[in-house]
């Protein structure tokens, strides 16, 4: 069974000036899946979305969405997608349901066709008990939340996320992926940036952009599986020490601090671990342990990035 293609980009690139925020950029999307664009701040992540979602046009390159040219039909994609952006618009003097009559107004829904799709979208979102309720006044989950149910009134097919859960706390964050992952089971595409690397987990596809450029794409497994060598992890005494200690070894390709632990990236395990002691050894650092671990999305996403800062270095 052929599996339709619900986005598709060929090069996209886009200057600003000499300014290149995003750099001959190429992927595709299909149909029912959860896409994750994952990336430091600054990154092109939202340039990207502006041009796929017919607010930007590309400087060079092109693509599609549910097949509509991103240049020639950038004006009705508009209209056939859903978005919802870093700083989702709501209007604070505005209920709860004034602002799905707003925005169903801007979308064209007739008054018996808002009437239901309203009382979904609420409930969906579990917001059916506050429609009444000025969105002022809501906590910054469940505002979140209705710019959701904002965004899906029209019934889209492709639904364009940047990073929706910036700013909001943990609890609400992992609700808001159960309800993304809930549309991608009815056949809904969602496309979200994030540089959530926890949230990363629940995509499944993601491409990696770093200055504009991708770096790397594949499902979370494979970017993971991807990554030189085994993963140790050290705890030292002396964290700062030990990174001076280990980062000058050959038995080690990559040594990174996370938290209170430091993550190197070996080819051998054992000649690895032998060569570790004695150098904290002889700088008089002790170790409280050290082990292999599985790599996780944060180790590639350090690994990819640093292997692109390398690159682009003269």
């Amino acid at each position: 069974m052929k599996v339709e293609k619900a986005i598709e980009v060929r090069d996209l690139t886009r200057d600003f000036g000499s300014f290149r925020a995003v750099d001959h950029v190429s992927f595709e999307v299909y149909k029912g899946q959860i896409f994750g664009f994952l990336g430091p701040n600054g990154a092109g992540k939202s340039t990207t979305i502006r041009m796929l979602n017919g607010l930007l046009l590309p400087s060079s390159g092109g693509g599609s969405v549910a097949g509509l040219d991103i240049v020639k039909d950038h004006g009705r994609i508009k209209e056939i997608i859903g978005y919802m952006s870093q700083r989702f618009s709501l209007y604070d003097d505005l209920t709860v349901q004034e602002n799905l009559t707003f925005f169903g107004g801007i979308y064209g829904l007739k008054p018996a066709r808002l009437k239901e799709r309203s009382h979904q979208v609420l409930s969906l979102v579990d917001l059916l008990d506050r429609r009444d309720q000025p969105t002022r006044t809501l906590a910054g989950g469940l505002r979140q939340r209705l710019a959701l149910a904002s965004s899906i009134l029209h019934e889209p097919s492709i639904l364009f996320l940047d990073e929706p859960t910036s700013g909001v706390d943990p609890n609400s964050r992992r609700n808001f992926w159960e309800l993304i992952g809930d549309m991608a089971q009815r056949g809904v595409t969602v496309l979200v940036t994030t540089h959530y690397l926890d949230e990363a987990e629940y995509c499944d596809r993601l491409v990696l952009i770093y200055q504009g450029r991708l770096v790397a794409q594949g499902t979370p497994l494979e970017l993971k599986q991807a990554l030189p060598g085994r993963v140790l992890r050290l705890r030292p005494d002396d964290l700062s020490q030990a990174l001076e200690a280990v980062q000058g070894l050959p038995q080690v390709l990559e040594a990174n601090i996370f938290g209170d632990t430091l993550h190197l990236s070996v080819p051998d395990e054992d000649e690895a671990e032998t060569k570790l002691r004695a150098a904290l050894e002889a700088r008089g650092i002790s170790c409280r342990r050290l082990e292999e671990i599985e790599p996780s999305l944060e180790d590639a996403f350090i690994s990819y990035i640093e292997a692109a800062r390398e690159e682009s270095q003269p």
